[in-house]
């Protein structure tokens, strides 16, 4: 599948530098923030440094170093942020997941008692 990347989306925006954001924690290849209107005490997004439009773009295009890169910050985010009674682990894809930024992010949700996603 092709995916179209527009680097003029906000996460570009910020991995640019030209729009300021609460980084949590960053290395290499991800960029993790506080959420601007945050859902829980706990919600930081992370981000790959990459042109990635969504998870399955991500899974199937990044190379193995930004694989783990990616997902040592979610679990550096998770280790440094209150969530160790539990946590969500969301990436919304494309207009039915209702994706609002179209560069990949997975948000880590937690902080207190969560109710369920889905009735």
């Amino acid at each position: 599948m092709q995916f179209d990347y527009d680097d003029q989306n906000i996460f570009a925006k910020i991995l640019r530098g030209e729009i300021p954001n609460s980084t949590v924690f960053e290395n290499e290849h991800a960029l993790a923030f506080k959420d601007i209107a945050p859902q829980a005490p706990v919600h930081v997004l992370v981000i790959p440094k990459g042109a990635y439009v969504s998870i399955d773009d991500f899974a199937a295009n990044a190379r193995a170093d930004e694989q783990a890169g990616f997902f040592a910050a979610v679990a550096a985010v998770c280790e440094m942020s209150d969530v160790a009674q539990g946590f969500r682990a969301v990436a919304n894809t494309r207009t039915h997941g209702v994706q609002d930024v179209p560069h990949f992010h997975m948000h880590i949700i937690g902080g207190n008692q969560l109710g369920r996603m889905l009735p």
